[in-house]
């Protein structure tokens, strides 16, 4: 309850959470389980709808149960299925996460359904689009965050701008930082410069209930801000179709080394190096095999269970922040 009282913001009073953090639904990582995990301890977990596939959407929230989840989609991609918000939304989701795309064509569904609209942004005129639309909450995404973005904003600059913005017009939206966020310093920093909470995605990667193989989360674990970089080489080779600008955040390796730089060369490599890259997601090795982290890698020591990631997040802020405020 300390620690509660200590990270209440307008945020948790929206949400009816306890805690200001957010798992991010990051695609074939965050399922069910890691989502109600984060939900149970006291957050706000979101499955990750990802690039649309039904039959994993449907397992995934009943993997989750009867747990208070949210669910999040890449919106261009939702746009060519978009028969998924409505199953999602049939599941009473406490929030659905729109990101890469306009979100005024599945707004009004979301509110309708009671669910709160989340809108990520990665610059100010994306926020001002999100607040045209609607958006109850506004996720600013820096350039250190793990998997895809856009643009060249830090987390740093970009969450007080957006959170000024609001201000500005008298607005209320809660702003969620993102990027670069593993620990109980990040939280406190996000809120010192004007967020109401925090989406982490890379920390829990690394969570015991994530998709992730043990293998792909020891490399998360022995890596540090360093060993990332952003790269559409795993795009090329997946014949993902994302829009022009949009990179991805992963660490570095063999694959990376040899392709980086090279997509047109990749692109005309065709199916034999596909072959080849869904062997190595078969085998988890991941020389070739994408792990989808940001920069907060090297704040990651270790695995740990979704539970013990929150305890670890929050009462690291509510230690820092009361030792500010003389408690």
């Amino acid at each position: 309850m300390l620690f509660a009282s200590a990270l209440s913001t307008a945020f948790t009073e929206l949400l009816d959470i306890e805690y200001p953090v957010v798992s991010a639904p990051m695609a074939d990582v965050a399922g069910g389980r890691l989502a109600a995990a984060v939900s149970r301890a006291g957050g706000l977990g979101l499955i990750g709808g990802g690039y649309g596939d039904e039959n994993w959407l449907r397992r995934e929230f009943d993997r989750a149960g009867d747990a208070r989840v949210g669910c999040g989609f890449i919106t261009w991609a939702l746009a060519e299925q978009p028969a998924l918000l409505d199953l999602a939304l049939s599941y009473r989701p406490a929030a659905v996460m729109l990101s890469f795309g306009d979100p005024a064509p599945f707004a009004a569904a979301v509110r309708a359904s009671g669910a709160r609209l989340i809108c990520q942004v990665q610059d100010l005129d994306q926020a001002d689009r999100a607040v045209a639309c609607g958006a109850d909450v506004l996720v600013a995404q820096g350039v250190e965050a793990g998997g895809h973005g856009c643009g060249r904003r830090t987390t740093m600059t970009l969450v007080p701008e957006i959170a000024d913005l609001l201000a500005a017009r008298d607005s209320t939206i809660p702003v969620l930082a993102a990027g670069g966020i593993a620990d109980g310093r990040g939280l406190a920093a996000a809120l010192m410069l004007g967020a109401s909470g925090v989406l982490c995605g890379s920390v829990f990667y690394a969570a015991d209930e994530a998709l992730t193989t043990p293998a792909a989360r020891a490399v998360v674990t022995a890596a540090t801000g360093d060993s990332t970089c952003r790269t559409g080489v795993y795009d090329v080779v997946r014949g993902y179709r994302w829009p022009a600008g949009h990179t991805m955040s992963v660490l570095r390796n063999a694959f990376t080394d040899r392709w980086h730089g090279a997509e047109a060369e990749l692109a005309a490599a065709g199916d034999p190096v596909g072959a080849q890259y869904r062997q190595a997601v078969a085998d988890a090795d991941y020389r070739t095999a994408n792990v989808t982290v940001g920069q907060a890698a090297g704040l990651i020591r270790a695995a740990a269970s979704a539970g013990d990631i929150m305890a670890g997040l929050t009462a690291g802020a509510a230690r820092l922040l009361g030792s500010r405020s003389g408690g």
